[in-house]
């Protein structure tokens, strides 16, 4: 293994091991060169037939991206968007690949979109352990911010921009003056920018947007929580809650906007067949809705990856690492299942799936959907959710940590990823002593196992090679 490798994972189930590789193939073809043009940097990530950049699909690829060893550049993605910012602060959701001129569609016409860049950053920070970075966009994100304030925050405290800035173009969602989800993820950039100054010991910043995360954190909690069915709920311009249960209401998980009590009804929808808990998860859309489709039809019910890989690292938040496994794997075998179909038949890799059956989902009005080989989508389940919740590793560089949850013995691991310039490998595997865990280092770091959901143990991992016995655990 050299630095010049992709991470290589081991797991006993090889059709998912070829996914991943297979992914990591695929992607060099996703590369575009900027032009002095369009303004946008020498290299960067977007799929081969886009004729523009979407700023949710750049935070989105970061998320996979950073565990390319460095391979490809993942700054970059979101740099693109950093250099567009205009004088009031504004980043618009999307721009020509030809031009560099920002779209403006009559349903959106500033161009706002759901504000992810400061978790896409504090993502970056942990897994690439670069400090200086955070000092140098932290003037970006929070003129960001301050724009998203002055432009979409109502008198009430909440947001209220168009519904076409939360992305879920048909969902039946009419009505909506306040978005659940838009919200949460302006409660989720206040949060990630408190956390962020925290690192570079601004305490004045902190301060800021902590108070303003608690603030609109109160504020949904208030107006958009249904105590009756345990649900938040978009708004109307009365205040008046929607009662239509769509997956845009668990951005509150990943926002950490519900206490624990909370949490745990709203979870309760995630793993109910009659809602959300289907075999592919998740729906965009309540099964038990009459507006639900089998076919998918966009947001009537298609599984987007995305917001798959967001619902799953909000159960992380809530301590249910159990669920967000059982999820995964689920959700990772109906990806495989539509790049290998039955039958000897042509796959890809989609950008929406059928909820209910093996396959991409269908929206016979909208040409050109799901997109095909729609890596920005799918890449966060066969890369992401693969090494995060499949194998299990949760790393951050900064503390030269990673936490590895071993939930089942069983052939699992990882070989040869980069941290910063130190190449580890972790993986389990039965040998005549029993299931042991072999470890190779260049330098020293700490392993956090959790075993089955009740053993921790931390240890120093010293440069070299050795084993450690489960048993002696």
């Amino acid at each position: 293994m050299t630095k010049k490798d992709f991470p290589k994972i081991h797991f006993y189930d090889r059709d998912l091991v070829s996914l991943y590789n297979e992914t990591w193939v695929m992607m060099k073809d996703f590369w575009k060169k900027g032009s002095t043009e369009s303004g946008f940097h020498s290299k960067y990530f977007s799929h081969p037939d886009s004729t523009r950049i979407n700023q949710v699909e750049a935070c989105f690829s970061t998320f996979f991206l950073v565990y390319s060893n460095r391979i490809f550049p993942v700054t970059s993605m979101l740099d693109n968007f950093y250099a567009k910012q205009e004088d009031s602060g504004a980043i618009r959701g999307e721009y020509s690949i030809k031009t560099g001129k920002p779209i403006l569609p009559h349903d959106n016409p500033k161009g706002v979109l759901p504000p992810l860049f400061a978790w896409a950053e504090h993502n970056l920070y942990h897994r690439l352990g670069v400090k200086k970075r955070i000092r140098e966009v932290m003037p970006v994100l929070e003129r960001y911010y301050t724009w998203l304030e002055s432009t979409f925050k109502a008198d009430n405290g909440l947001f209220a921009p168009p519904l076409a800035a939360t992305m879920m173009d048909n969902a039946p969602r009419e009505g909506t003056r306040y978005p659940v989800d838009f919200n949460c993820q302006v409660a989720l950039a206040a949060l990630y920018l408190a956390e962020l100054s925290d690192i570079i010991n601004d305490k004045d910043t902190n301060y800021r947007y902590k108070k303003a995360y608690f603030s609109l954190k109160t504020k949904i909690n208030a107006l958009m929580w249904d105590e009756r069915d345990g649900f938040y709920y978009d708004l109307d311009a009365k205040q008046k809650r929607l009662r239509v249960k769509t997956i845009a209401s668990f951005w509150s998980l990943i926002a950490e906007v519900p206490n624990e009590a909370r949490g745990e009804r709203l979870i309760e929808h995630l793993v109910d067949p009659r809602e959300f808990g289907i075999e592919n998860p998740f729906p965009t859309l309540a099964v038990r809705d009459k507006r639900f489709d089998p076919n998918g039809m966009g947001y009537r019910g298609s599984v987007f990856p995305p917001l798959t890989y967001m619902v799953i690292k909000g159960l992380e938040k809530y301590r249910r690492n159990d669920l967000a496994r059982e999820f995964a794997i689920r959700h990772l075998y109906y990806v495989l299942d539509g790049l290998y179909p039955a039958g000897g038949k042509k796959g890809s890799l989609y950008e929406a799936y059928l909820p209910h059956a093996e396959g991409p989902a269908r929206w016979p009005s909208r040409r050109g959907f799901p997109r095909q080989m729609h890596l920005p989508s799918t890449a966060l389940s066969t890369v992401s959710l693969m090494i995060e919740n499949i194998i299990g590793l949760d790393i951050s560089l900064p503390r030269k940590t990673v936490d590895w949850t071993i939930p089942t013995l069983e052939l699992m691991g990882i070989e040869g990823l980069a941290l910063k310039r130190n190449l580890i490998t972790i993986f389990s595997a039965k040998s005549n002593r029993g299931w042991e865990i072999h470890l190779e280092s260049e330098k020293l770091y700490y392993l956090t196992v959790n075993l089955f959901g009740a053993r921790q143990k931390t240890l120093p991992i010293p440069s070299g090679r050795c084993s450690l016995l489960v048993d002696k655990l």
